[in-house]
């Protein structure tokens, strides 16, 4: 099941945590993985040796997702290089988290263009190429923030809101196509974002999860692998929660 063999797939934002864990998951079913990411080329040099390791090829791919023309550069890059693109993971994104008062425009004009901007720019690009073979996966990251809302959070709520209605529309948009286009909403994931948070702050947030426990970025990798598969394929425009019943 989950075989990916023959695939070509890229990881936006995937040098590490979430991404670094989608990346194996992919290799290990079979895919050859591409990973893009925005400066640390030292720590997507370690996602590839993952990849690797789990017995699949890769490679990495630098470039800004919210610049749309290096995006498409970039897509139509990797697809001549690898003779194809089949799968594409939109899992970059940042958080710059401010109460409402304390917002800057220039904070809310660049989480929106990563994290939405972002998934957009990819998207478009990828799916072109993909409508063009009548196949194709696109995996967009959300988050339960914007589903559920968070204190402290409303320009990155917005933005993960915002790839929810992005993947609905694209759903609609080119299932006739043969493209399918899902979304996945983590919860209280364990990262090295929530491993700098302060103990109470962990405490709060494990007490709120029925499952009573912090997420693995290998949870939502698993999530990620089924929705890239031919098994999921009558899924579209779906948002696949992996929260510990954080939000049900």
């Amino acid at each position: 099941m989950f075989s990916l063999d023959g695939k070509v797939a890229l990881v936006t934002g995937g040098s590490r945590g979430i991404g670094r864990a989608i990346c194996v998951a992919l290799a290990k079913a079979g895919a050859k993985v591409v990973i893009n990411y925005a400066g640390n080329e030292a720590a997507a040099a370690e996602t590839l040796d993952l990849v690797r390791q789990a017995g699949s090829d890769g490679e990495i791919a630098r470039f800004d997702v919210a610049d749309a023309d290096a995006v498409d550069q970039a897509i139509q890059d990797i697809a001549k290089r690898n003779e194809g693109l089949h799968i594409l993971v939109n899992n970059a994104g940042i958080s710059l988290d401010q109460l409402l008062i304390r917002i800057k425009p220039e904070e809310l004009e660049r989480t929106m263009a990563v994290n939405v901007g972002g998934a957009l720019w990819c998207s478009k690009a990828a799916i072109r190429l993909m409508m063009r073979k009548r196949y194709g996966r696109v995996i967009n990251l959300s988050s339960v923030v914007g589903e559920g809302g968070n204190k402290g959070q409303a320009v990155y709520a917005a933005s993960k809101a915002g790839i929810i209605g992005l993947t609905k529309t694209l759903a609609k948009e080119y299932a006739s196509r043969g493209v399918t286009v899902n979304c996945v909403t983590p919860g209280f994931i364990e990262t090295d974002m929530t491993t700098a948070l302060p103990e109470s702050v962990k405490e709060q947030a494990i007490a709120e999860t029925p499952l009573g426990r912090m997420g693995a970025p290998e949870d939502v990798a698993a999530a990620v692998l089924f929705l890239a598969s031919d098994e999921a394929g009558f899924i579209t425009g779906h948002t696949l929660r992996v929260n510990g019943g954080m939000l049900i």
